[in-house]
Formats: structure tokens, sequence, C-alpha cells
């Protein structure tokens, strides 16, 4: 167990310790049952929250009124919940009221049976009411009890089953699926910002491709991205993308998402070619275009990166990517001021990134990406060089402040970068000769 895990080990001997029946719960229990190193570790005590409050030095209600209380021990924070039962949700989230109950109790309000297990950290014993153990071992996500009485508790465990099943290359058990199908037209009735974040929770856990073909499988895509549905059956030009349709080359995409990937980067991959359906053509002689499909798309992926309730950092670099994800293409034919100004670009080895991926999950030409990787090493000293003169430099020459001052200042910094100019004196005697003396 490492630090994290004895720390939350001494949390529970400290509850146990006061006479509160207390074990670790849920996702870190399903975790080391697997073999996995869990990122969290929660606490399930008969403790009620005035009791925890009491026993440790800080604490946070962050929902004492459902029994959750937050322990700050050393570096770390650990979620302590007091075993309970639900009455009746009636907002698609929270129960109507809440009572102390006992840990049996408390396993079977849980979603999912592999979510539902209580662990003695000393013993390692397992405490298992509702099967979870077996369905481990059977490699299931299967709501606890009545399915349907489980997602209309909360419509997010829908989408939770998807990413749990693709986290751990899981099936969705049978009952669990037929009820995620019903339910998938409500799975909206929430909060926005649920869905985005599980949305990129699966973009982002190393399992991307499966998880969307279990989002289209339950029905699910259509309702929360129908713009990536709407991929399913637009073919393109054979001897460009031989992987098959729009949707077939994302999904290939998706493959390729290194767990841990910046959220950015993931949902450029997810949304690059969102326009296709949108722009495509097909032209007499055979031939599929997608014309404009890269500045529609730039727009589409805002409209839904903000949908999902993003950040503004996170939708201008999805519209940055999603815009110039072709652009490596033309980059044997720049100027070299112009490639230059690319690669100095902040976001360009995010691009640089989905421009490799997306090769590889079409024509497997990496010509221009590995021209750009040749190109950026070669030129490492030389892409952004600092500037020669400044505009207070251009002022004290003569020049006034305005639109000329901007675009002398543009001019001189190409003159730069192509390498025509390399020190002060003929950046200022360029100045002169190629803008004239100003009186």
């Amino acid at each position: 167990m490492d630090a994290k895990g004895q720390f939350a080990a001494d949390v529970v001997r400290r509850l146990r310790a006061a006479g509160f029946e207390t074990y670790l719960a849920g996702g870190c229990v399903r975790d080391r049952l697997l073999g996995r190193e869990p990122g969290d570790y929660d606490v399930a005590t008969a403790a009620p929250p005035e009791a925890v409050r009491k026993l440790f030095r800080r604490t946070v209600g962050v929902g004492a009124a459902f029994g959750v209380m937050l322990v700050l021990e050393d570096d770390y924070q650990f979620e302590v919940a007091t075993f309970r039962s639900d009455d009746a949700y009636i907002d698609g989230r929270r129960p109507t009221a809440v009572h102390w109950g006992s840990a049996e109790k408390d396993a079977q309000r849980r979603d999912f049976t592999i979510n539902a297990l209580f662990q003695d950290p000393e013993s390692g014993e397992v405490i298992d009411f509702v099967g979870g153990r077996a369905d481990l071992r059977a490699g299931l996500v299967r709501a606890i009890g009545d399915a349907d009485a489980r997602i209309k508790e909360d419509r997010l465990r829908m989408l939770r089953a998807v990413r749990f099943a693709a986290r751990f290359d899981f099936a969705i058990a049978p009952d669990t699926m037929v009820a995620i199908r019903a339910a998938a037209p409500s799975v909206t009735d929430m909060a926005a910002e649920r869905i985005g974040d599980e949305i990129v929770k699966m973009l982002t856990e190393g399992r991307a491709k499966r998880a969307f073909a279990l989002l289209d499988e339950t029905g699910l895509l259509p309702i929360v991205l129908p713009e990536i549905a709407a991929m399913h059956g637009v073919d393109q030009t054979p001897d460009h993308h031989p992987e098959g349709d729009v949707w077939a080359h994302t999904l290939l995409l998706l493959d390729q998402i290194p767990a841990g990937a910046a959220e950015t980067l993931a949902l450029g991959c997810l949304l690059h070619d969102v326009a296709k359906p949108v722009t495509i053509e097909r032209r007499d002689d055979g031939r599929i275009t997608f014309y404009g499909h890269t500045d529609r798309g730039a727009e589409m992926a805002v409209e839904i990166v903000q949908r999902l309730k993003r950040s503004r950092e996170t939708w201008e670099r999805v519209h940055y990517l999603v815009k110039n994800h072709l652009r490596l293409v033309s980059a044997p034919e720049m100027r070299l001021s112009t490639l230059k100004r690319m690669l100095a670009e902040g976001a360009f080895d995010e691009l640089l990134h989905l421009a490799r991926i997306d090769a590889l999950a079409s024509s497997g030409d990496l010509q221009f990406v590995l021209f750009c990787e040749r190109r950026r090493a070669e030129l490492a000293a030389e892409v952004k060089p600092p500037r020669l003169l400044s505009g207070r430099d251009l002022m004290a020459m003569g020049f006034e402040p305005g639109p000329d001052l901007g675009q002398s200042l543009r001019a001189l910094e190409t003159a730069q970068l192509e390498g025509e100019v390399t020190t002060r004196e003929e950046a200022e005697r360029w100045v002169r000769q190629r803008r004239g003396s100003p009186t």
C-alpha cells in the first residue's frame, strides 16, 4: 500500500478505536482487487458526521447533510461517508432524505456492484453484500438491484457504466444495458458540466475508442454528441482514407490517445473532422471532398466544448487544433518565416501530436510530420529570436504611432526570420531602405 493508502488505513483505525465500524470503500477496493494502484481512497463508517469532525483535527463538511466529510491528513484528503440509506430521488441526482444505517444498506444504495465493496485495510478481508467480487471476476459492470431504478436515481450512472466498462475492458451486464438504452434520451436531464466531466474522463483514461464504441452501442452517443454520431456512413476517398468512413477514422484516432493525455489533445482528436458530415460533396469523377471542414469544424468544436462546459482556455486550444490540423501538409512549401512562426506557436507540440495520430489513423504517411520535427530541431535557436527593434526604437527613428508602425515591426520580424537581418544595425538599415526614411 502506498503512502496515501497508509494514511487512509490510519483514518480507518482511528474511527474503529472510537468504536465505529469502518472500512475502505468503493473504487479503491475495486482497484486493489484488480491489481491497480488506487488514485483515491474513500472510507465508509458508522460514525455520524459530528463524530468524524470531533475525531480529526482538519475536516471539511463537503456534504455533511448526506453524511460526507473530507478528512485532511498530511498532504492528502479522504472522503469519509457515514453508512446510509436513501429516500426517493426526485431531481435525478440527490435523494430527498438520507438515514444513517448499516454497511449492507449503504452498499445497496450505491451504483454498481463493483463499486460497492468494503475492505478491512489491516486483514485484507473484503465485505461484499451485492456480488461485486463475482462481477469483477466475470468482467461485468452491473447496476445494483433494479437497474432502471438505479438510473432514475442518477442519470449520470449511464455514462459512468460506459466509462467503467471501457476503463477495465469489461462488458455491461445485459439488464443494465437494457436499462441504459431505454433511459438514454433522458441523459441530458442533468447539468451539462457532469456530462462534460464524464466525456473528458472517457477520452483521457486510455480507452477512448472502447468508450465511444459503447456510447454508440448504448444509444447515448446521438444524445450527448449528435455531431459525432453523424460521422457514421460519411464516406471518404479510399486512397487517402483506406480505413473507412469518418466514424471509423475517428475511432482509430481515439485508440491512440494515451492515458493521462491533456483534455485539449483528446477533444482535438475527437472533433478534428466534426464538420465532414456537413461539408461532404461528391464529385462527378467519384471523388469525395470536404472543402472548408477545418474552418467550419473549428466553429462547431467551440460550440460543442462550450456545451460541455469546459473552460475558455480549453475551447480556444481545441479551436486552434481543429482549424490547423491539416496545416502541416503545407509545411515543406512554406516561406521560412512562415514555417518558423508556426513552429514557435505555443500549441504547436499538441498540433504536431494530433497530426501524427491523424496520419497513422488514415494513410500512415508521416512525411509532413517528420519534416516539421526535423526542421524544428534544425531551427531550434531561430524559431523565436529576440526582437532586434521595438516600437519605441521605430518612434525614435521618426515613425508615428499607428498601423504603419505595427506593419513595419511585422515586416522586420519576417526579414529576421528569413535571415535577411541578424543585427540591430542591419535592422535599422533595413527599415530605412525598405520602408523609407520617415521625416
